[in-house]
């Protein structure tokens, strides 16, 4: 375990982070419940990032003594549960070891910084043009410019995320204008066609993402739910250890979706 190099106070931590993602700001699905989810040291040293607040990543997050684990997907999806079970087994680690939880969902993936989206166009080498994908009237993900073969395109994707891409060949060879919105966006073909798009990256998406594409004539990237979403916690980490010089390590727990 590395000696760590810095400290901050949780609460001036988690304002810090309500400030820059914009927790009040963005909306979100229900249940999100984005922000501080679960208190633990007053002081953080080390933090951890993982896509999913699950039993494996708060295992591991507690095994390297982390004080505060950040997270894109995080604990309370469901409502008002029973802390009972399994998610009772998966809470009591974090309580047992004060580690701290803190979610970001769509305000991770709007982010201009350290967004999902941004970064993985970024990765990509693609020109960022603007806003797409729109969730309550607020856009979450980006409009990217490109002159390239789709096959390169593919190749790319497969090469940054390190797994393979499903595609669904249903727009043109070269591509020209591609709309990137991580996570589980396959619903978004017709607002993809709508805005002039001739490509959309996504992670998942239903049987009728296929048969969208198909009459918009509309080339998708299936990328995977998981591999899409590594990008933010990863880069909002690095920025809190620029900013405060914390410690932090990336938990890579994949799902395979």
């Amino acid at each position: 375990m590395r000696t760590p190099v810095a400290e901050i106070q949780l609460a001036d931590l988690v304002q810090y982070l309500d400030d820059y993602l914009r927790i009040a700001e963005i909306p979100d699905y229900p249940g999100a419940e984005n922000g501080l989810q679960i208190e633990g040291r007053s002081t953080v040293c080390r933090i951890a990032a993982a896509v999913d607040a699950c039993r494996a990543t708060i295992d591991e997050a507690v095994r390297l003594k982390s004080d505060l684990l950040i997270v894109h997907h995080g604990l309370l999806w469901g409502g008002a549960q029973r802390w009972t079970g399994p998610l009772y087994r998966k809470l009591l680690p974090a309580f047992e070891g004060r580690l701290g939880v803190y979610s970001c969902h769509l305000p991770l993936d709007a982010h201009p910084e350290v967004g999902n989206n941004h970064q993985l166009a970024r990765a990509l080498g693609l020109h960022i043009a603007g806003p797409f994908g729109l969730y309550q009237n607020c856009p979450i993900g980006v409009r990217c410019t490109a002159d390239l073969a789709r096959q390169e395109l593919m190749e790319r994707l497969d090469a940054v995320l390190g797994s393979p891409s499903r595609l669904l060949p249903c727009g043109p060879l070269r591509v020209r204008q591609v709309g990137i919105l991580t996570g589980n966006a396959g619903n978004k073909v017709a607002e993809a066609s709508s805005s002039g798009l001739d490509t959309l990256i996504t992670g998942e998406g239903p049987h009728q993402t296929f048969l969208a594409a198909e009459d918009a004539s509309v080339n998708v990237f299936l990328s995977g739910h998981y591999a899409t979403e590594t990008f933010g916690v990863r880069a909002l980490a690095r920025h809190l250890h620029a900013r405060f010089g914390l410690d932090w390590e990336f938990i890579d727990h994949p799902s395979s979706l």
